[in-house]
């Protein structure tokens, strides 16, 4: 009996120590990039905390911006080809009026369209996987907007790996990504428990986006800032200027700051929070008008903020300021910081990281 007792113990303390790595392991499709991208690595114990200041909201209680996530590299290929509306409202963007641009594998009952997108001219930025199984094209602003007709877009991006860091893509006002930082759907439910990646968010570049004529008004790792900046950029800034906070910045709630005393009154505003102050939120585009916008999954297997409603029984976006949900988007928006030594040798801003590093890759 003694004997059969030791290799049990073993045989439990390998099931304890795999089984849970086991089931860590993460989907590339679902959760994407290396542990240490910048759409992964949480905040460090050395960050260096700057009050954005930004200022109220006062068009919307809160916006989305969908990023359309295409995650099925084993359908039909479908054609990409040039249009030239880009943010005209006068023009048309399901025309084709120029060349193939690329083919990708996309199901044409994914339909992206004057009737089904949100607001008049969305940013619009595509994220799909190749057949290959890893490399991502991006383009923006994409539209598909009849069945068994090819899709269109206007500018093109460089591929990124779904293994690699995959900071760069189609938002066109920083240069970032359109599929790291996106809330994905299964992720903000009463179950899913903490969002264990960077957000992405859009802010009112006209009273919250520092321009200078140094920095151009963005920081890394933005590649750019939007081509109307200095013409637009804090122009009709109130409060006191904050050079950290241009494009790129990484907005984070200050890991001292307790979270309960901002008394928030919606649970999934709580979980956003959290990560918030985990993670933080790369500013990646201009909202173009006076109110917040956090950054969402739309693909062909859902939308985020329809999936979010049925959860929690109202909108992510809200058109009244006055209502428990606008009023917990003011308490995070209203108190971010800029994370001001986040930086290429530094993401996050160096030290113990809050948070485990993002787990190896299912095989």
């Amino acid at each position: 009996m003694k004997n059969l007792t030791k290799p049990l113990i073993i045989f439990m303390i390998f099931l304890f120590i795999l089984v849970p790595a086991i089931r860590a392991q993460r989907d590339p499709l679902k959760w994407p990039f290396s542990a240490k991208s910048i759409w992964n690595m949480p905040i460090g114990s050395e960050a260096i905390y700057v009050h954005a200041h930004i200022e109220k909201a006062l068009a919307q209680g809160m916006t989305i911006d969908e990023d359309y996530i295409v995650m099925t590299p084993h359908a039909p290929l479908m054609e990409i080809v040039e249009n030239r509306a880009g943010w005209d409202k006068n023009k048309d963007r399901c025309t084709t009026d120029g060349k193939l641009l690329f083919s990708a594998p996309i199901p044409q009952s994914f339909i992206v369209s004057h009737e089904t997108w949100d607001g008049d001219t969305p940013n619009a930025g595509l994220a799909v996987l190749m057949p290959d199984g890893r490399t991502i094209k991006q383009t923006q602003p994409f539209a598909h907007c009849t069945s068994g007709k090819p899709g269109t877009s206007q500018y093109g991006f460089a591929d990124t790996d779904i293994y690699g860091e995959g900071m760069y893509g189609a938002h066109g006002g920083s240069g970032l990504s359109a599929i790291g930082g996106c809330l994905r759907l299964g992720e903000l439910t009463p179950t899913s428990g903490p969002i264990r990646h960077a957000l992405k968010v859009n802010i009112f570049a006209r009273k919250n986006i520092c321009y200078d004529d140094e920095t151009k008004g963005y920081r890394w790792p933005a590649k750019q800032s939007d081509g109307y900046a200095a013409n637009n950029y804090y122009k009709d800034r109130k409060s006191v200027i904050v050079k950290a906070c241009r494009m790129g910045a990484l907005l984070a709630l200050p890991a001292k700051m307790n979270l309960d005393s901002l008394g928030f009154e919606t649970k999934p505003a709580r979980i956003l929070a959290e990560a918030f102050q985990n993670y933080g939120a790369y500013l990646v585009d201009d909202t173009a008008w006076d109110v917040y916008a956090i950054l969402t999954e739309w693909s062909p297997d859902g939308r985020f903020n329809d999936l979010f409603k049925k959860n929690w029984g109202f909108s992510l976006k809200e058109s009244n300021k006055d209502t428990p949900w606008a009023r917990d988007m003011d308490r995070i928006f209203l108190n971010l910081h800029v994370v001001d030594n986040n930086s290429s040798s530094n993401i996050g801003g160096g030290g113990k990281p809050r948070m485990p590093l993002a787990p190896a890759f299912k095989k």
